[in-house]
This record gives structure tokens, sequence and C-alpha cells, in this order.
């Protein structure tokens, strides 16, 4: 028991950690001339652009709330629509703080407002993640597709910034992925075949995402749990483009770099409790990248300055609206109701 509350404190703790490096890191690898342009941008920055973007955010929640009647609903509950965007709003601002526990605290409120059982509303939730997961994962391979020497192109930026050495990874990096890939999958399957609880968990995983997949066709309206599903990272994208049109240097930045650079801001949430340090490093870094031919000079510092904007402005949406949310949400049910038997699914209607 007590290595397992030492290891919840690590993941905790160690992000948090590691955030707070970044920041510092991303701050101090600045030179002064370049802190004085990243200044400068921030000061000049338009931000009807962010306000705008930040609507556009505010619409994917919307969404996302709407979204998530259509696999409750199949389950036997209907709950009110401010309900749900409330416990959605609350699990966001829980996720910056305690890393993946923001989707337990989803089905604790909508509990506490609606009285759905939390398992139940769990597994809609675990569905929702594994749609959700499968449209990054193509937006990713679309990015990858239309950007695919930039990427490569990027990553030897990176290399030759810490390293200071030369490098051209393009042509060699191909053979080294395949054969990483396939050691990979060998491993995997030896594990698999080896490992009982390992083989268990991989199938459980597998299932998982197979019916998160097939979860949404319960619904009686599959094609609208479809249609939001577009909506909300249509919104998503279209949020993380806006900021590029605050600031006349990265205004002209191709779509195929603003993609990279919305797949490198989704990469860095993984790392760290919303993203902080890393998200607005490797934007800045992706920004760098595409202004650096027109703007040497200032490069770096537009660069990390619409990296933090983007960061900041999302941030604090997600602090604002969460604290509304937790203000806002009703308590109309506890454990006494399950004893007495009280409520039912019309209570959730009316």
């Amino acid at each position: 028991m007590f290595k397992k509350q030492i290891f919840n404190l690590l993941k905790i703790i160690l992000p948090l950690f590691l955030g707070v490096y970044l920041i510092w890191y991303f701050f101090s690898s600045m030179s002064e001339d370049v802190k004085s342009q990243f200044y400068k941008a921030i000061r000049e920055a338009n931000y009807l652009w962010i306000i705008a973007s930040l609507l556009v955010g505010f619409v994917a929640y919307l969404s996302r709330a709407y979204r998530w009647k259509y696999t409750l609903e199949p389950i036997g509950y209907s709950t009110k629509f401010w309900n749900r965007y409330h416990a959605i709003m609350i699990g966001y601002i829980v996720n910056l703080t305690i890393p993946r526990a923001g989707e337990a605290s989803r089905s604790a409120m909508l509990y506490r407002s609606d009285g759905v059982p939390f398992s139940n509303s769990f597994g809609t939730i675990i569905a929702e993640r594994a749609v959700d997961f499968v449209v990054l994962v193509s937006i990713a391979c679309f990015t990858a597709f239309i950007g695919y020497n930039d990427f490569f192109e990027i990553k030897d930026q990176i290399q030759n910034n810490f390293s200071g050495t030369k490098a051209n990874s393009s042509s060699i990096l191909k053979p080294i992925l395949l054969t990483v890939f396939a050691v990979g999958i060998i491993v995997l399957t030896y594990l698999a075949v080896k490992k009982p609880v390992l083989r268990n968990k991989l199938i459980s995983f597998v299932k998982n995402v197979f019916q998160g997949l097939f979860s949404i066709f319960k619904s009686k309206q599959p094609l609208s749990y479809i249609a939001h599903t577009i909506l909300i990272w249509f919104c998503y994208v279209l949020m993380f483009i806006l900021p590029f049109y605050s600031l006349h240097e990265t205004s002209a930045i191709p779509f195929k770099g603003m993609m990279i650079g919305f797949i490198a801001g989704s990469l860095g949430i993984v790392f760290t409790n919303g993203g902080i340090g890393v998200y607005p490093l490797l934007v800045g870094l992706v920004v760098t990248f595409y202004i650096k031919g027109d703007y040497p000079e200032n490069a770096q510092g537009i660069g990390n300055a619409l990296g933090i904007i983007v960061w900041v402005s999302q941030t604090l949406l997600m602090i604002i609206l969460g604290l509304i949310s937790l203000m806002l949400l009703p308590k109309n049910y506890t454990k006494e109701d399950d004893k007495t038997g009280t409520h039912s699914i019309e209570d959730s209607i009316n």
C-alpha cells in the first residue's frame, strides 16, 4: 500500500517538476536580445485573433458536452446538457493538477449532479477517448504526409542546437524506424506469450479501443455523434491556427507548418500536466523553424512568444471555465439517495 502511494505521488510530482524545469529552460535559453523580441511580440500581438480562438475552443467544449449524451442514452441515462458541460470542464482543471484524473472526476461530477453511476459514465468516457485517439492519430498521419520532409528538418535542427553537430537523418532514419518497429513487435509478441499479465493488459487495451470505436453505433444517432466528433476536432485545429494571424511574422506560415505545430503541442500535453513548459517550447521550435528564413535574428523570440500566447490563453480559458463550472454544478444526488431509492432517470430529465 505504501509503495502504491509513493508511486501515485511520483506520478503527480514528476510531471510538475518536469514542467517547472522546462519553463525555466524556456526562458533561460533566450538571450537578452531574444527576450526583448519575445516581449515585443507579446505586446504587439493582435489579441482579437486570440479571443476568436478562445471562442472557437468554447464551441468545441459545448459540442463535446452535447456529444456525451449519445453514449449515455443507450445505457439508460438522460442527463442535463449543462451538467455534462460542467463535469467536462471540471475534469479539465483536475487534469492540470493530477495527470489522467480528469476522466474520473468527470464521472464523479456527473454522479453528483445526475446520479449516473460512476462505472457506467466512466465506460462512456473510455469509449470517447478511444474515438478521439483514433481521430488524433489520423490527423497526425495526415500531417506527416503533407509535411514529412519538414518534420525531419525540424528534428535535425533541434539536434544541431543541442548537440552542436550536423545531422541529416531524413535519408537514414526510415530504415532505423522500420527496424525499431520490427524489433518492438517481436519483443511485444515474446512478452505477450511469456507474460500472461501483460498479455491480458494488451488484450484488454485492444478490446477497449474497438469497443470505443463501435460504441457510437449503439446510439440511436450515430451520424450525429460522428458529426460532433468532426466539429470538435475542427474547432481544436482552428483554435490553434487562429493565433498565428495575431503576429505579422507568423501569419504567412504554411498550413503544414501550423499542423506540425498542432501535433507538437498535442504531444507536449502528454508529457506534463496541461503541457506546462513543454507545449510552448515545442510550438516555439516549430514556429522558429518556419520563420527563421525571413526573420533570422527575431525568429526565436517570435516563435517562443506565439508558443506562450497559445498555451497561456488556452490554459486560462480552461481554468476560468472550470472554476465557474465548479461553482455552478448542482449537487442533486448523494449516496443517501442510493439507499432510499429516491433517484430515477426521470429526475435527470426534470
